[in-house]
């Protein structure tokens, strides 16, 4: 999908970076700088179809594949990684919802979120449950038609803005059988949001608690069988597993241009810098690295698009491997810049900051190794 587009891809990669280089990049840092959420060029993003990019056509949807998405959510972070990644995780709960829904579920919310007129927020983590998502404690009480909802959730992105938020809570036994998701629209009473998290990167997008507190929705706000909610919720991170991939592949390749650029123009000791073996073989490395993790991300997009029985191992792998490597071309690049890639005008260390919480969110790359390695000792190799 990287190395032999289609005549269609190459359009859309052509669509895609106009989008990011005349929306995005002129603004990531101000945007980074003052904290400000676009919301207006989110809206803008939604109109050539970055609101549902594998959501189904017939609710509003572009009906794209995996591998295209991987391609757009590149050219994205190359304009700004901080809305690439909140556009990755709008998409993981578009494609949760229009996946899983109802007929009348996936016509009440997806049009307006693949518009991205509404967007959304994906509500798993919490204070006390993080890596170990099965321990959660939100609950939904069953009253009546409605579920009643009571609990915390930690470092949900888009929260307070969002129109649309899709809650993992405990609907039955303690284990991840017995959490159910929920859709909790905005303005629902009981619904509070925390302070805005002061955060390392990922300045321009909010990070907030969700509160829940007697919080009432309709039974059918339930997306799935009750129960079922956990299953969801991991087969969504399968996809945002790759798209965070993606994003840190994309800010990785800007710093890498930037470092080609820079070494080619700057000059020490009466020669151009890219002209200093050490430096060029640093920037070799750099590619490398890139290369290889394309091709990666590339095998697994293919696995989660044909339902491959090692997608989630291999989805796990790829987030891995490509986070590291991105995270590393990063602040190589940084370094090659020198005192310059530590000013915020240059955007490199911007790109390093942000790139480093990939490592982090969608599951840590410590627990992607656990995934990898308990495929492994399974009796079927995972990643044959």
């Amino acid at each position: 999908m990287f190395y032999n587009r289609t005549e269609d891809q190459v359009a859309l990669v052509d669509l895609v970076r106009d989008f990011a280089e005349k929306e995005l990049a002129p603004h990531a840092v101000e945007w980074d700088q003052s904290a400000h959420f676009p919301v207006d060029v989110l809206a803008r993003a939604g109109e050539i179809g970055l609101g549902g990019i594998y959501a189904q056509e017939d609710v509003g949807g572009a009906g794209l594949t995996r591998g295209d998405a991987a391609l757009i959510f590149e050219e994205l972070a190359k304009g700004d990684t901080t809305i690439a990644a909140y556009i990755s995780i709008h998409n993981m709960v578009v494609w949760m919802i229009d996946t899983f829904g109802t007929t009348e579920q996936r016509q009440r919310w997806v049009p307006g979120l693949a518009s991205m007129q509404q967007l959304a927020s994906y509500c798993l983590t919490e204070p006390d449950a993080g890596s170990d998502a099965a321990a959660i404690s939100t609950t939904a009480r069953r009253d009546g038609d409605h579920y009643v909802l009571n609990g915390v959730k930690q470092f949900i992105s888009g929260a307070g803005s969002s129109a649309v938020y899709l809650v993992m809570a405990r609907t039955g036994e303690a284990g991840s059988g017995g959490i159910t998701a929920i859709v909790v629209p905005e303005g629902t009473p009981g619904l509070s949001f925390g302070a805005n998290e002061k955060k390392m990167g990922w300045k321009a997008q909010p990070t907030r608690q969700v509160v829940l507190q007697d919080v009432r929705v309709p039974i059918t706000h339930a997306i799935g069988a009750e129960g079922s909610g956990f299953g969801i919720a991991m087969k969504g991170l399968n996809g945002g597993r790759l798209n965070v991939a993606a994003c840190s592949l994309g800010g990785a390749q800007w710093a890498l241009d930037r470092s080609v650029a820079y070494l080619q123009e700057r000059k020490a000791f009466g020669e151009r810098l890219i002209d200093h073996q050490a430096l060029l073989f640093r920037l070799a490395d750099m590619e490398i690295e890139l290369q290889a993790s394309r091709s990666l991300l590339a095998r697994a997009a293919d696995a989660l698009q044909n339902g491959s029985p090692d997608v989630v191992a291999i989805c796990a792998a790829a987030k891995k491997f490509v986070t590291d490597a991105a995270f590393t071309v990063a602040n190589s690049a940084l370094q090659l810049h020198g005192g310059y890639g530590y000013l915020a005008e240059y955007g490199i260390e911007k790109v390093v900051r942000d790139l480093r919480v990939h490592q982090i969110l969608e599951g840590t790359n410590e627990i992607m190794s656990l995934i990898v390695g308990r495929a492994l000792s399974a009796p079927r190799a995972a990643l044959s």
